[in-house]
């Protein structure tokens, strides 16, 4: 995701066609992570990772509540109601013991990734 504007707020969400009727997340493996403007999605991430969004062992970032879109693609609407955006539960039987997750090192690995890449990609240019 772009990080155009500090202020945005990422939220998680769901797909219409993964709700049930009583407003459950059907596969909790199938949320992404998205931004909102102007009532539709803006932009988007892959999907979220089950070791730090459903794993009992891993609280900081649980994913309990998505907003409902009518697709996964960029410019799909959002759902609402009466007070604001329509939320789907992530039900608790979602929830597993997956083990301990080191977010530290898990962050330091993937700005050593972006690091690379952007040296792979400068190389790239100057070999061109």
């Amino acid at each position: 995701m772009n990080q155009r504007d500090e202020n945005m707020l990422v939220r998680h969400c769901v797909e219409a066609s993964n709700v049930d009727d009583n407003s459950v997340v059907v596969d909790p493996l199938s949320i992404r992570h998205v931004t909102v403007k102007a009532g539709k999605i803006d932009e988007m991430s892959g999907y979220v990772d089950p070791s730090t969004h459903i794993n009992l062992d891993f609280s900081d970032h649980k994913v309990d509540l998505c907003i409902i879109s009518e697709g996964f693609e960029k410019g799909a609407k959002v759902r609402y109601c009466e007070r604001g955006f329509a939320f789907a539960i992530v039900p608790k039987t979602a929830f597993k013991h997956l083990g301990f997750v080191d977010y530290t090192q898990r962050m330091l690995d993937m700005k050593e990734s972006i690091r690379v890449m952007r040296e792979a990609k400068k190389r790239r240019a100057d070999t061109s």
